[in-house]
């Protein structure tokens, strides 16, 4: 056999199974998720979500939304410089990210084993 069928072979096997792990990682509704923002971000968003007083007034006035805390859970970016860092028996992290007019703003959140702790809110 050439060297241009056995390629073609090799190809078209290549396809059928590319297509096959898509077709099934689809279906079952997968994320790739093994970098360590989206992995903390993850454990943050599948915990029951707290207010503390503060935010929870901050929510009241409008000043911010839950939809842009969601937001902020799924495409925000966490500052590990400034985050992991134990705070009232849980951890302390910084999420960077956008608010519905596309302006910087940071959230802080403490990460329980079985709950989260909406702290605080800023603007940039």
């Amino acid at each position: 056999m050439k060297f241009q069928q056995r390629l073609a072979y090799y190809l078209l096997g290549l396809m059928i199974g590319a297509f096959a792990v898509y077709f099934f990682m689809h279906q079952k509704d997968t994320t790739f998720c093994y970098l360590p923002n989206c992995r903390v971000l993850k454990d943050i968003r599948n915990k029951p979500l707290t207010f503390s007083d503060e935010t929870e007034k901050m929510l009241n006035e409008k000043t911010i939304t839950l939809d842009e805390v969601k937001n902020c859970l799924t495409h925000g970016d966490i500052d590990f410089s400034r985050s992991n860092k134990v705070v009232e028996g849980g951890k302390l992290y910084v999420i960077e990210g956008k608010d519905k007019d596309m302006k910087d703003i940071t959230i802080e959140m403490v990460n329980y084993d079985n709950r989260v702790l909406f702290k605080s809110f800023t603007n940039k």
